[in-house]
């Protein structure tokens, strides 16, 4: 068993070092180089990180070293190796390599690949720590490196100000769910009286956890994964390379705040869970919606994904962390195939507005038939895994009320779930339409120029329609009771719904035909407006947050001219007005006095020097005026 330990120890510190190892030789190497070693060392982590997958001991190992120890406090630096840690492992570098070989010939013609490999690696890096962070503190230590590595990939094209907008917005909007999450970091420690993730699954000090605790640390899950309200800047995120929009919306940044929930499930109160259920039913409506309404073929996608990460936190909120973690893996093979797809078609017809698309599957049949699967998947198709997964969250939805205890109106909250399903196949079918059907609407590059990329981008887009056919994750298609993730993911709710299959299927082909057959003046300009603007969502934050935030900062600055600055400036001046008058006073008055007195020794000396003149009439004569002066004094 020590061997065995000793080996894991080994083999994770290798998976850890090699992106960030990656990312400062990347950095230092010519452009031609970089793509092959970026796909080389990341071929070597996912072969690491399948050897720990399939060598994991059966209760999870943990590695500790002390950090710093102040006022008796020792803060230890933890990693954990469980069966979710190991699974993520291999999905995280296993998306990253199809991403890097997809960027291969997407990035050929930039002249900064090495940066832009570079960063990939920083980005992969930081995920897999929060993968396998032991405790908070080092998980919230590459959960701000992952805000990080996102900002530097959103804004790559730094010569378009609308990136570097993006990037901007994306950064400070996560920044916003980091403090409260930070927060929680805090209270657990007051609470708990310690960090680590084991211990903290494992406590029972508090039969009900304090509800303000799970809250905050619920926080940074609202800015990780776009969550309402803080949900507009993962859409505008879209201004990155569409290879980092595969790899941030499949199984890195967005997926960090999934997994934060599922390691501090047990840390959520009843009340808690009620307010994650009702943001994540919330979020994958509005996503919805939203994504029915985009005309930019990546803005679709980013707004679907906002739906789905909804989805997986209104699973984990009706206690079905195995659901969500269940969807979240299927959901990276179809999602990130839809953009690298997005991506193909984006570079066959050089623009990402869909009503400049349409004819495209005689044009590019591969891409065609790899999209049809990936968004069949979505859609909840059965056959495909976004089905399974759905279904387990829903069947865990409908039965949670009774579970839970509560009311028979909870139950409005899976059938707005069950309705979000229907929206997916709704605009995702609308999307498939103005891109694959009809006319071809494309004025600017003609039909003849239009055709499939290379290998390199054609390949991962196969192998993740290939992916997201059901039988990779169960054996029985209609369901995922068989599934082998069962003995992989935690807190699985084994939940069956009879007559769910059916009406979810029915939903799904009635949504279908209706994407399929709406046209675009069926939508009125009100709900375009709702869309596209966010629901006025970036317009609330300017009035109630960013406004009132300048309003402070200009009353501030105004302050800091006129009463702080005023108050050193007079003070400035009043130090130089006494200096002037010190100066005065010490050159009429000190040095007066002293040069007065050497002026009057200089007189009487040039005076008296006179009388001794040598000669003796004027001897005589100062002899007489002396006497006669005596005399005078004395009569």
């Amino acid at each position: 068993m020590p061997e065995t330990v000793n080996s894991l120890q080994i083999v994770l510190t290798i998976v850890l070092l090699l992106p960030f190892a990656g990312f400062l030789v990347l950095l230092a190497l010519r452009q031609r180089m970089t793509g092959g070693i970026a796909i080389l060392l990341t071929g070597i982590g996912l072969i690491a990180s399948f050897w720990l997958a399939v060598n994991l001991p059966s209760v999870p190992a943990v590695f500790r070293a002390d950090w710093a120890t102040v006022s008796g406090l020792s803060f230890p630096v933890s990693f954990r190796l469980d069966r979710l840690a190991g699974l993520m492992l291999v999905l995280v570098h296993f998306v990253a390599l199809l991403v890097q070989i997809y960027s291969l010939s997407y990035v050929e013609k930039t002249d900064s690949r090495s940066r832009y490999f570079s960063h990939l690696h920083l980005f992969v890096g930081a995920m897999l720590g929060i993968v396998v962070a032991g405790n908070l503190l080092v998980l919230y230590a590459f959960w701000e490196l992952v805000g990080l590595a996102s900002y530097l990939l959103i804004g790559y094209y730094t010569e378009r100000p609308a990136a570097n907008q993006a990037a901007t917005k994306a950064f400070l909007m996560n920044r916003v769910g980091d403090m409260g999450f930070l927060m929680g970091i805090f209270l657990t420690y007051y609470y708990y009286d310690t960090l680590d993730l084991t211990t903290l699954s494992d406590t029972g000090i508090y039969a009900v956890p304090p509800t303000a605790v799970g809250l905050c640390l619920f926080m940074g899950c609202v800015g990780k994964s776009a969550q309402f309200p803080l949900l507009t800047w993962l859409p505008d995120a879209m201004e990155g390379p569409t290879p980092v929009s595969a790899l941030l919306h499949a199984a890195t940044m967005v997926a960090a705040g999934i997994f934060l929930l599922a390691r501090i499930f047990p840390l959520l109160s009843p009340t808690a869970l009620l307010v994650v259920t009702a943001v994540g039913t919330i979020t994958t409506l509005w996503g919805g919606y939203s994504a029915l309404f985009q005309t930019d073929i990546k803005r679709v996608l980013a707004f679907s994904t906002v739906s789905q990460l909804g989805l997986m936190v209104a699973a984990v909120g009706t206690g079905n962390v195995g659901g969500a973690m269940f969807h979240l893996l299927t959901h990276a093979f179809f999602k990130a195939g839809l953009f690298l797809g997005a991506g193909s078609v984006i570079h066959a017809v050089h623009t990402q507005n869909m009503r400049h698309m349409g004819g495209l599957r005689r044009l590019m049949p591969v891409t065609f038939v790899c999209y049809t699967v990936c968004a069949a998947a979505l859609a909840g198709v059965p056959l495909l895994s976004g089905f399974l997964s759905k279904e387990v969250i829903l069947a865990g939805a409908f039965l949670w009320p009774v579970r839970a205890g509560l009311s028979g109106a909870a139950l409005v909250v899976p059938v707005l779930l069950l309705l979000s399903s229907g929206l997916t196949a709704l605009y995702m079918t609308r999307q498939w339409r103005l891109i694959f059907f009809g006319e071809y609407r494309n004025e600017t590059v003609l039909p003849t120029q239009v055709h499939e990329p290379g290998w390199p981008m054609r390949g991962p887009v196969v192998v993740l329609a290939v992916l997201s056919i059901a039988f990779w994750f169960s054996l029985n298609p209609f369901s995922a009771a068989g599934s082998w993730a069962i003995n992989w993911l935690p807190e699985w709710s084994e939940a069956h719904v009879v007559w769910l299959a059916p009406v979810s299927v029915g939903l799904v082909l009635v949504s279908g035909w209706l994407g399929f057959r709406l046209r675009e003046p069926a939508y009125t300009r009100l709900f375009v407006q709702f869309s596209v603007h966010y629901g006025f969502l970036d317009q609330v934050y300017q009035r109630v947050f960013i406004k009132p935030v300048f309003r402070l900062a200009a009353w501030l600055n105004r302050t800091d001219q006129r009463v702080v600055d005023g108050a050193v400036n007079g003070l400035g001046i009043s130090g130089v007005v006494l200096a002037h008058m010190a100066h005065a006073f010490d050159r009429y008055g000190v040095d007066g006095v002293v040069n007065g007195a050497a002026w009057l020794a200089g007189w009487l000396g040039r005076l008296t020097r006179s009388v001794q003149n040598g000669r003796v009439q004027s001897y005589i004569t100062a002899a007489v005026v002396g006497l006669l002066i005596v005399l005078w004094w004395i009569l």
